[in-house]
């Protein structure tokens, strides 16, 4: 398998501000084999980003010999596929169906979606969707974006997050399933599995609707956003991760996500997965 970093793994990169090319340099020195990049509404890569400055970004990478994972993006948050209001669930389509095509002319294939949420556990202020309402939406964005991401031949990664929605690999897999195209996949979250399940049963079970994977590790006895924890302290098992995976066939991208930012965080990191995955 290739390990792979987000791109908000680095100082600056959660605000955009970091330049791509700086954040490709420093993931190379570390070891990393390749780096997700990540598209929002400001910064240095957004829903903008014309093609020849991707094209730009893309030659640069190969010139610095790294990789690009895939494409992620956390604009759902704030803009939910599931909100009350249409306009809002409108505006997030639109900025999808440009990220797609921003990650096809980046060079790669997966993109990182999430697909609304019954609510957020950072913003106790969000509103509450009711899970029916919720997955009804969800459905409608995805199937409007089914057909851009086959345009694009870029797998739309839908997410396991902690937005009270999608709780179970069962569910997850109906949920792709319902769409009848390979072009909505899973990007399964080894880490944010860790509070509901067991992520080498969700490997086995979703299998080749896995698109891309990402991994953090958790501690279950904190059972907050602050168990999360740097590779190999917390209670991901991650040699099952491992022999799932295989199971399954996938030697893709496995692309560490670990925030927020300190210094010493991106080598740790590059080390553990070292470790883990090599």
């Amino acid at each position: 398998m290739k390990i792979s970093a987000s791109y908000w793994m680095f100082e600056g990169g959660l605000d955009g501000a970091k330049p791509v090319d700086e954040a490709m340099r420093e993931a190379k020195a570390l070891g990393y084999d390749a780096i997700e990049l990540c598209v929002a509404s400001s910064g240095v890569l957004t829903d903008r980003t014309s093609e020849a400055e991707c094209r730009v970004i893309a030659a640069e990478a190969k010139r610095i010999g790294i990789e690009i994972a895939s494409v992620a993006s956390g604009e759902s948050w704030a803009s939910s596929p599931t909100a009350n209001d249409p306009a809002v669930r409108r505006r997030i389509i639109d900025f999808t169906a440009r990220g797609l095509q921003v990650t096809r002319w980046l060079g790669t294939d997966a993109y990182l979606f999430v697909p609304g949420a019954v609510s957020v556990f950072f913003n106790p202020d969000a509103e509450v969707v009711p899970y029916d309402v919720c997955y009804q939406r969800a459905q409608e964005a995805v199937r409007q974006l089914a057909p851009v991401a086959e345009r694009c031949q870029v797998r739309l990664g839908i997410e396991n997050v902690w937005n009270m929605f999608l709780l179970s690999p069962l569910e997850m897999r109906d949920f792709i399933d319902s769409f009848r195209t390979p072009w909505v996949g899973a990007y399964l979250d080894v880490g944010n599995v860790i509070q509901f399940g067991y992520p080498e049963q969700w490997i086995r079970i979703l299998g080749q609707r896995i698109a891309r994977v990402h991994v953090k590790d958790f501690k279950r006895s904190i059972g907050t956003g602050d168990g999360f924890v740097d590779l190999l302290e917390g209670d991901v098992n991650f040699p099952a991760v491992r022999q799932a995976l295989a199971e399954i066939g996938y030697d893709g991208y496995v692309t560490a996500e670990m925030m927020p930012w300190t210094p010493e965080r991106p080598g740790r990191t590059a080390a553990a997965l070292k470790k883990i995955f090599k």
